[in-house]
């Protein structure tokens, strides 16, 4: 057990080192050590969840906070041959992830779609400002189930509110799956947009997923 602790620290600190190198090295280490849904979402989403704290105190700017992600993607890349037999092919749903118009936070949304991605889902990030109209037509495009919606401003909120209007307007509602999250985001919010689900966190995220999708 100690050395499982050990191993997720390390993971962990290699992903706050924001080296690429360094999370690889761990990333070895831990293999045949811990599960892959372990290793991410103890290890590498556990040290990108405290890039974001320190990147938020001023400890760590935007550059960091982009090579940690990338160090972070490097990881998990690794571990594709070490998911579950069947995992990538069996997709248990396509799902459109972006941050609304107006806000420029990436992290917590990253971490969200690759978790999802690790756990079988086809995820389709498109980034961080995205239009209203950019989010419908990439469900079109992709024939999404699930639109994932982060806001971490509470003057970007209504982004979530217009892309549930859109759909309604598209005649896509009843097939097209809305999850919201983000620091102002509520479950009251969720109600009150109309809204399926909100997801606090990553891990929250992927069990809301299934729950709808599955």
């Amino acid at each position: 057990m100690a050395e499982k602790e050990e191993l997720l620290q390390e993971l962990s600190a290699a992903v706050i080192s924001c080296k690429k190198d360094v999370v690889l090295a761990a990333m070895e280490k831990a293999k045949g050590v811990l599960d892959p849904s372990e290793i991410i979402e103890k290890g590498l989403a556990a040290g990108m969840n405290e890039v974001g704290v320190l990147f938020e105190r001023g400890k760590l700017f935007l550059p960091h906070v982009m090579m940690a992600a990338d160090a972070m993607t490097a990881g998990v890349s690794s571990l594709k041959g070490l998911m579950p037999e069947g995992a990538a092919d069996s997709k248990t749903g396509i799902i459109v992830n972006g941050t609304v118009e107006g806000d420029v936070h990436d992290i917590g949304k990253s971490i969200v779609s690759t978790m999802l991605q690790s756990s079988g889902f086809e995820v389709h990030d498109i980034g961080r400002d995205v239009p209203v109209r950019n989010f419908i037509e990439k469900a079109k495009e992709v024939n999404a189930n699930m639109i994932g919606l982060s806001a971490l401003m509470t003057t970007t909120l209504q982004g979530q509110r217009e892309v549930i209007e859109l759909l309604k307007e598209e005649g896509m509602r009843d097939r097209v799956k809305v999850m919201i999250g983000g620091a102002p985001a509520t479950q009251a919010w969720a109600d009150k947009i109309g809204a399926d689900c909100y997801a606090e966190n990553a891990s929250e995220a992927v069990a809301k997923a299934k729950e709808l999708l599955l």
